[in-house]
């Protein structure tokens, strides 16, 4: 399985990105996928997971109710809509699939088998 994401960019405090990430080599509908930031110099850290098209969603509690994640209806891209964006979102964004997806693991970067490359996302204040 191949991930990529795409979509970042510089948007100012208040603003709004789109960020996707498309899964090709094999379906991967029925599998958990989510989204992951770090910052310089911190550890990367969880933003939001989805296990299949329409499943269950988490979110950070630093990201809930400013983002939204959501699979097309084939499950094979995913999309991270983020609205009042902050400063301190500023990271690299990195989509990741899990094939084993347990709502319980879905927080840990670890449980994740395959990650994209990452997109730079840059909140000026």
């Amino acid at each position: 399985v191949q991930l990529q994401a795409s979509g970042g960019g510089l948007v100012q405090a208040g603003g709004s990105l789109r960020l996707s990430c498309a899964a090709s080599q094999r379906p991967v509908s029925r599998y958990a996928m989510g989204w992951f930031r770090q910052a310089p110099g911190k550890e990367r850290e969880f933003v939001a997971a989805i296990r299949s098209s329409g499943g269950p969603t988490i979110y950070a509690d630093s990201v809930k109710g400013r983002f939204t994640i959501s699979r097309d209806a084939a499950g094979n891209t995913m999309n991270l809509q983020m609205n009042s964006l902050k400063p301190e979102d500023t990271a690299v964004y990195y989509c990741a699939l899990d094939l084993a997806p347990i709502l319980s693991t879905m927080r840990t970067a670890t449980a994740y088998d395959y990650w994209g490359q990452g997109t730079q996302v840059t909140v000026s204040s």
